[in-house]
């Protein structure tokens, strides 16, 4: 999965520091869009030699990497570099630095949501101890944002339950859905494969998780039966597709970036 980078390690505690020139800096446009280069199919970043130091702020690192954010909308041309979208990030490269990009596009997310304050207008500024912007009017914290989210892995006998988004992802998915307020995981669970399918679940049991910064969501995997027939009544506005597939015919994503892929291979591979 994305977040597999052994023997890597990401370092996600927070230092106020300034950019050196040898250290890599991630620059997004308005549209979420980031400026990367390519090198025998491994991704390039932009330095810090490339950039005002007082526009770049922390974000983490990996392994001796440390990894910075352009704060101002990136509208850089550099020869050898695109931009690209974070689904094609995702399709077209591998390794850490993916797993880099994601994590750096959830915190970019995150600081270009909350630039003024909710409670009196005033402009955000970093805090210098920790992630957290700061109101220097009221005193105002914001935290980044995490939203919490399932993966369902529905089974009937020697069938799994697989689905197709109607928008967006085109290759095979699991129901998913978020967490509402007041909700555990598990009423999640049952409440999105009954919105979705139709289908009413028992014996839920937990997986694995995973960060998927694409979405700034954390991901709780869950594998579950179908209580009964089990007969679908698909949620057309959401899916175009729903159908209990054996565990021989499942066609698994083109990567093994997600949760949603693992959990189906686990299952094909008769390992759930």
């Amino acid at each position: 999965m994305i977040q597999d980078i052994y023997p890597s390690r990401l370092n996600n505690e927070f230092f106020s520091c300034e950019i050196k020139d040898n250290d890599a800096l991630l620059a997004f446009d308005k549209d979420g869009k980031i400026l990367v280069g390519e090198k025998d199919g491994e991704i390039r970043f932009l330095s810090g030699n490339e950039t005002d130091k007082k526009d770049a702020i922390y974000l983490f690192s990996l392994d001796e990497t440390r990894y910075f954010l352009l704060r101002q909308d990136s509208d850089f041309i550099k020869d050898g570099f695109q931009y690209f979208s974070i689904r094609d990030v995702r399709d077209k490269f591998s390794g850490k630095e993916v797993f880099a990009v994601f994590t750096g596009y959830h915190l970019w997310k995150w600081y270009a949501d909350n630039k003024y304050c909710g409670k009196c207008g005033k402009k955000l500024v970093p805090d210098e101890k920790e992630r957290a912007l700061r109101c220097p009017e009221c005193g105002n914290i914001i935290y980044p944002r995490i939203n919490p989210a399932v993966i369902v892995g529905v089974i009937k006998g020697d069938c799994l339950l697989l689905t197709k988004y109607r928008r967006g992802y085109g290759h095979n998915a699991l129901v998913a859905g978020f967490t509402e307020i007041g909700e555990t995981f598990e009423e999640t669970v049952a409440r999105e494969v009954m919105e979705e399918t139709g289908v009413k679940v028992k014996n839920i049991r937990y997986y694995k998780s995973q960060p998927w910064g694409m979405a700034q969501d954390i991901l709780a995997g869950f594998f579950c039966e179908a209580d009964g027939e089990g007969e679908i009544h698909m949620d057309e506005s959401e899916l175009k597709y729903a159908e209990w597939v054996k565990r021989e015919d499942i066609e698994l994503q083109p990567n093994n970036l997600s949760l949603t892929n693992e959990m189906m291979r686990m299952f094909r591979e008769n390992k759930i």
